[in-house]
């Protein structure tokens, strides 16, 4: 079963919240999830400390460089997704995690600053495509989106959208039900309700649905022969 790298430069990018968010709904939907914390924050080991881990879903945690690969193939199980949460620099362990990715998303606010940095991003995955000789899909989702979309963010979708950069719809908008997972731990339907819980609960929900939809089109085309 598929890995997805959750990987961004820019901090406070919403990148662990992605992760959180992303593994809580695949659970919730009946898969079981792996997620491996590999950023220095300990961000997604914070998230499991603070409350039950949902059923289906594990948390492992330092994880080093020369250890990243063996533990993706040891869990990249039948019927196991396996997230992968990185340090939000370019480092040894994000090129190895990644050249295992079946999808690689990108948090982003939609700011120009986390357009231009994110866009190292798409660097290194371009430089691990050329050492692997395959592409690895890749994809943005712009976070903590406004209800009434700026000039500036329709600028900047518009601009990668030109450049065939993948961004993925719906936009994780900015609710307190998202950065309060971090603080009761547990999911979106466990913790207790924070703001409109309905809204975020869907936000959540159709945003994994197009994840997944990525990786069942990835997984589905003949992959025809690899270096």
């Amino acid at each position: 079963m598929p890995t997805i790298a959750i990987a961004s430069p820019k901090g406070g990018s919403g990148k662990s919240t992605t992760a959180v968010i992303l593994g809580t709904e695949l659970a919730h939907a009946g898969a079981h999830v792996t997620m491996l914390d590999c950023d220095p924050n300990r961000s997604l080991s914070l998230w499991a400390s603070r409350g039950e881990i949902p059923e289906r879903i594990k948390v492992l945690s330092d994880i080093s460089e020369s250890e990243i690969i063996k533990t993706i193939k040891n869990h990249d199980q039948d019927g196991e997704i396996v997230i992968v949460d990185l340090e939000g620099v370019a480092t040894r362990l994000m090129s190895r995690a990644i050249s295992q990715a079946d999808l690689v998303i990108t948090p982003m606010r939609a700011t120009t600053l986390d357009a231009t940095v994110g866009a190292r991003t798409l660097h290194l995955i371009q430089e691990e495509e050329e050492a692997l000789g395959r592409p690895i899909p890749f994809a943005i989702v712009f976070t903590m989106t406004k209800a009434i979309r700026s000039k500036q963010h329709s600028g900047i979708d518009s601009s990668l959208r030109g450049q065939g950069v993948d961004i993925i719809q719906p936009d994780l908008m900015e609710r307190t039900a998202f950065s309060s997972l971090f603080e009761f731990g547990g999911d979106l339907y466990s913790m207790p309700a924070q703001g409109n819980a309905k809204a975020a609960q869907d936000n959540a929900s159709h945003f994994a649905q197009a994840v997944l939809k990525r990786l069942l089109d990835e997984l589905s085309e003949p992959q025809g022969d690899q270096a």
